[in-house]
């Protein structure tokens, strides 16, 4: 593997709107959203960054097991970033964006307290003791403290690249090149002293050098370039192109990412400085994160089809400019032929059609403890992805009726297999209409369930009396 990153990821959301009135209740700006776009942040950022250079790259982190979790997931392997997740307690962290232009008005911060990562099986420390290059990207969540890591980039033959944070540990011993800034030079060195940039940057980068027995720290200083503290007495200032004033976010993982694959290709540290202050200042002044991840990285739903609020807002739209509100609701839990049908019928019918899904808890009262098979988040998506479809939201109740209390769609939907729907006097309350469409006959998820056990025990049946006749 060409490039090994360790370190937490956190799932970043930027809201992207415009502001035109304050608010009347609170001295607050309006934000009236206009787009949003997922993207993995911390490590995950620095993964995503390094897997554009066409190298093979892999990502050793931290992943819960929620919908954040699933997203960051999906972005990263979409990217060509192999995944290594280890099991993380509690939420995904979060950091929202709200945007308005250029200008960030609010950062929104989700995912309360780090908690420490489960156990890592052996193969990803193999995985990091067979690494080319190594870049430990510390966001202070736990990942980088974790013993079986640390014992792993230890033992490594690979250059170590630690982009250090002031809530995480110390690096392992003899790491290639350490990548803090100035701030948080100033933090971990607990250097009070004045004087100008250079001197600060040479002092407390020479005395964290030898605090953590590095090969070398280069202090990461924006526009100012940046200082390479080695074994020498005299620094390297390596200073930054001219460039004009931009989005920084990443920054330091560009500039981490670059330096790690080219000492990973065998560069000398200070040829790999060199490389990154140049990537890092081509970054800035291109866009920042927003013009550097490619479209198979960067998402901007069009707009986002799953949730509560997604649906609303969808449902207010049409009706604003007098469309009808179609709505139908299940489990779907195996999209077959049959739901296919329906969900084509259903949006024929009107101007958007709005996918009443049973959540996890609520199918397993339906169906029983075996079901369902596939969760939510996976049903959700597989509807959303579809054309006929507009936007998904999940209820943990029995029946829809909570839901369609303020969804208020003007036709109700269901496939041609009931007689009636106990929902149809609720829909009537608003005016609403309840219409049945054709089924296809033999189509359902029971039925599909049931065929393939049958052909699985055939299957067994077969090999035990080929088994019996040898």
């Amino acid at each position: 593997m060409s490039l090994v990153i360790v370190g937490d990821t956190l799932l970043d959301r930027d809201v992207q709107g415009s502001v035109r009135r304050v608010a009347p209740d609170a001295p607050a700006p309006v934000l009236d959203e206009e787009r949003v776009q997922e993207r993995p942040g911390g490590a995950g950022l620095a993964a995503l960054l390094a897997a554009q250079s066409g190298q093979e790259v892999a990502l050793v982190t931290a992943l819960a097991d929620d919908a954040g979790g699933a997203r960051l997931s999906e972005l990263l392997t979409e990217a060509g970033v192999r995944v290594y997740a280890l099991p993380l307690p509690g939420a995904t962290p979060e950091k929202v964006r709200l945007r308005s232009g250029d200008h960030v008005l609010l950062r929104l911060d989700r995912g309360g307290e780090p908690h420490p990562p489960g156990d890592a099986p052996d193969a990803v420390l193999e995985l990091i003791r067979d690494a080319k290059a190594v870049l430990v990207s510390d966001y202070g969540r736990g990942v980088a403290r974790h013993p079986g890591l640390r014992r792993a980039l230890g033992e490594t033959r690979a250059p170590i690249v630690w982009d250090p944070h002031p809530d995480g540990p110390s690096p392992v011993p003899n790491a290639r090149l350490v990548t803090p800034n100035l701030a948080e030079v100033r933090k971990l060195s607990g250097d009070g002293g004045g004087g100008s940039t250079l001197a600060v940057a040479q002092r407390g980068g020479q005395a964290l050098r030898q605090q953590w027995r590095a090969g070398a720290v280069v202090v990461t200083c924006g526009a100012d370039g940046a200082v390479l503290c080695h074994s020498g007495a005299t620094p390297l200032v390596v200073p930054a192109p001219e460039a004009g004033e931009g989005d920084t976010c990443g920054a330091g993982d560009r500039f981490a990412a670059t330096a790690a694959l080219a000492l990973a290709g065998g560069a000398l540290v200070s040829e790999a400085v060199q490389q990154a202050v140049a990537a890092a200042s081509a970054y800035v002044s291109s866009g920042g994160v927003t013009a550097a991840l490619s479209p198979s990285a960067s998402v901007e739903p069009a707009p986002e089809r799953i949730g509560a609020d997604e649906a609303g807002r969808l449902a207010a739209e049409v009706r604003a400019r007098g469309g009808t509100v179609v709505a139908t609701g299940g489990c779907f839990d195996l999209l077959h032929v049959g739901h296919l049908a329906t969900l084509r019928a259903a949006r024929k019918l009107g101007d958007c059609l709005i996918v009443c899904l049973n959540s996890d808890d609520s199918v397993r009262g339906l169906k029983g403890p075996e079901r369902p098979l596939n969760p939510q988040i996976d049903r959700s998506r597989l509807l959303a992805a579809l054309d006929c479809v507009d936007a998904v939201v999940v209820f943990d109740e029995a029946t829809p009726e909570a839901v369609l209390t303020w969804l208020r769609p003007d036709v109700w939907v269901k496939g041609g297999d009931y007689d009636s729907v106990p929902e149809s006097e609720l829909v009537r309350r608003w005016g609403g209409q309840t219409v049945f469409v054709p089924y296809l006959d033999g189509r359902s998820t029971t039925s599909t369930i049931a065929a393939a056990q049958a052909a699985t025990t055939r299957s067994e049946s077969a090999a035990q009396a080929a088994t019996t006749r040898r």
